[in-house]
């Protein structure tokens, strides 16, 4: 029996996960933190610094900034922010820039007055705002995930501070509620009601990033190179192109908002637009996508938890796993199904790395998502990974935890090699 706290635990995961975001969300979380910046301070600043963790430095260094003309990097995020930043609009903060507020930002910008330097605390997401003019000074501190305010100060004292010690996940809902088999059981018997609303967002945006991708020019334009390779007759190759062509567009300055899942863009579109695609083509119900979707965002969630919101593992590879478990479920899959189909898929693409939000992020997500695709056709052609094969554990939520292991721990030195890299 599916308890009603643990029901309402599983909603509300969902409704906190599924948000929209304008653009990559580390730069969009460093504009949010100047926007609420400037707003505490009550005027444009004469100095900026902006300190942040070497996983911040890498997810901002190679992607646009949206709306602001095709800008990069650090400096860029933070003066969008101030200049043209709404606070009250959190990861949606740049998402009314006008040409006028482009034109103020590139002012701003030649001034040369914002400094960024490391951050120096041992936190993996950590981005600190101060800004100064005259005499006034104020401080916005982002921790640990990107609309989490832990400080605010305007001339050095405290307006606001939220305690951050022993706990991850802060005002959400607790995580590790979650498992595979109680995943299954919910996207079963979820009231289609409660979800609905979050769901359709996340079929409308995603799916419409997903075209504008295929049918403008963006980055590598993989999701075209992989239509225009093999075709688009075969849905497996559909669902892997129009995926990938999300992430073109989105790394690539596109000015459409899309539904995040684990506080990344990429992945909120990895784990719902493959899946999409699949009813599509099989004609299921809404229903059916819905509970496809619930599955595929929830499992997705659930191997990201272990992990952390950032780390030298690709979160395309969680999502591509989610995506595929979405899928199997679309096609009929149980609880059975489905685990297999996660552990295959994590077998085949546990080591892809990230380094950093850029164009190369569209082909490790078409990767992911083969991969989610493959588990699958494995597990129903009598085919599997078993406990031993290098990570994999018998029983999924074993995997799982090794994957949090090696993403979390294992991978610490390797995510500090490429900061290293990426930094020369």
């Amino acid at each position: 029996m599916f308890s009603k706290s643990t029901y309402n635990m599983y909603l509300n995961i969902l409704k906190e996960e599924l948000i929209p975001a304008m653009g990559c969300t580390e730069p969009v979380a460093i504009a949010y933190a100047a926007a609420k910046c400037r707003a505490v301070l009550g005027k444009i600043p004469e100095k900026v610094i902006v300190e942040v963790s070497g996983n911040i430095i890498k997810n901002v260094k190679s992607v646009v900034v949206p709306n602001t003309g095709g800008m990069r990097g650090i400096e860029a995020s933070a003066a969008a922010g101030i200049i043209a930043g709404d606070e009250n609009k959190c990861l949606e903060v740049i998402n009314s820039v006008s040409e006028n507020d482009i034109k103020n930002i590139n002012n701003f910008l030649s001034k040369k007055i914002i400094h960024v330097f490391p951050s120096k605390t041992s936190n993996i997401f950590d981005i600190i705002i101060k800004l100064f003019s005259g005499d006034e000074n104020a401080i916005v501190h982002i921790s640990e995930y990107h609309t989490n305010i832990v400080d605010i100060e305007k001339n050095g004292k405290s307006i606001f501070h939220k305690k951050t010690e022993n706990t991850e996940t802060f005002s959400f809902t607790d995580r590790n509620v979650l498992n595979v088999k109680d995943i299954v059981k919910f996207a079963e018997i979820v009231d289609i009601a409660d979800i609905k609303e979050v769901l359709d967002r996340q079929i409308e945006y995603n799916t419409a990033i997903a075209e504008e991708g295929l049918k403008n020019n963006y980055g590598a334009n993989i999701g075209k190179v992989i239509l225009g390779s093999y075709g688009n007759n075969d849905v497996k190759i559909r669902a892997k192109a129009k995926a990938a062509a999300g992430s073109d567009a989105r790394m690539n300055g596109c000015e459409m908002p899309v539904i995040i899942n684990s506080g990344s863009g990429n992945q909120g579109i990895t784990a719902s637009v493959p899946v999409i695609e699949y009813a599509k083509e099989l004609n299921s119900s809404r229903d059916k996508l819905y509970r496809a979707l619930v599955i595929s965002n929830l499992i997705t969630v659930h191997i990201k938890t272990g992990i952390g919101q950032l780390s030298a593992y690709c979160g395309a590879v969680s999502a591509g796993c989610g995506s595929g478990c979405g899928i199997a479920y679309i096609k009929g899959g149980d609880y059975n199904v489905i685990s297999h189909t996660l552990v295959n898929s994590i077998a085949i693409v546990s080591g892809m790395i990230c380094d950093g939000a850029k164009a190369s992020c569209a082909a490790k997500i078409a990767a992911a998502v083969d991969a989610g695709i493959l588990g699958y056709i494995m597990y129903v052609n009598n085919q599997q990974f078993y406990g031993g094969d290098g990570i994999i554990k018998k029983g999924v939520e074993n995997t799982i935890i090794n994957i949090g292991k090696l993403a979390k721990n294992g991978m610490c030195q390797t995510d500090k090699e490429i900061i290293k890299i990426m930094s020369e």
